[in-house]
C-alpha cells in the first residue's frame, strides 16, 4: 500500500498523545510499531479496528487502542476503523449480529423492521454472540484483503523498478 497516501489521512503521533480518551495509555504510546506503516502493522490494525467496530458496546475506540498496544500494530488505523460503526450503521450491523446469534442459539428472531437500538441492547446474549462471529469474519476478511493488496502493490513496484533498470541498462548499451 502507498505509505504516503495512508499517512496523508492519519493523525500524527502528537495528536494521539493529546487525546484525553487515550490518556490512560499514554505511557504505552511510545512503541515504534504503533506508528509504523508496514504490511504487518497495517493489516493487524485493520483486523483489530474492524473487529472492535462490531462490538456492541460504548467506547470501542478504547478497546481498539488497547488491542493495538497489546498486539503492537498501527494505533491510528485501528482506532480510526472503529468508526465503521456509527449511528447510521448500528441497526444494520447489530441487527445482523442479533439475527445470527438468535439463529445459532435456536431463539425465535424478531422481524428486522421491529428492531430498535433499545430493543437490541436488551438482547445481550444473541447480540454479542452474533456480533463477535460477524466481527471476527469481517476482521479476518479485512486482514487478508489488506495483506493481499499490500503484496500486489509491492510486486507492481518491484516490476516497475526492474523495468526502469532494464531501460537504463539498454540505453547504456547503445
Amino acid at each position: 500500500m502507498p505509505r504516503k497516501y495512508i499517512k496523508r489521512y492519519l493523525p500524527d503521533r502528537k495528536s494521539f498523545h493529546e487525546t484525553s480518551q487515550l490518556r490512560p495509555f499514554k505511557r504505552f504510546l511510545h512503541h515504534p510499531c504503533l506508528w509504523h506503516l508496514n504490511r504487518r502493522t497495517v493489516s493487524g490494525a485493520v483486523a483489530i479496528g474492524l473487529f472492535c467496530a462490531y462490538l456492541p458496546m460504548p467506547m470501542e475506540m478504547l478497546a481498539a487502542a488497547a488491542l493495538a498496544i497489546i498486539f503492537k500494530v498501527n494505533l491510528p488505523i485501528s482506532v480510526s476503523l472503529v468508526w465503521v460503526s456509527n449511528p447510521v450503521t448500528w441497526v444494520p450491523m447489530y441487527g445482523a449480529g442479533y439475527l445470527l446469534g438468535a439463529k445459532i442459539l435456536g431463539m425465535e428472531a424478531v422481524k428486522y423492521d421491529d428492531m430498535t437500538m433499545t430493543w437490541l441492547m436488551s438482547q445481550v446474549v444473541p447480540l454479542w454472540l452474533g456480533s463477535i462471529i460477524l466481527g471476527s469474519l469481517l476482521s479476518l476478511t479485512g486482514y487478508l484483503l489488506t495483506r493481499a493488496m499490500w503484496r500486489i502493490y509491492a510486486v507492481k513496484s518491484w516490476q516497475k523498478r526492474r523495468n526502469r533498470k532494464e531501460k537504463i541498462c539498454h540505453a547504456d548499451d547503445m
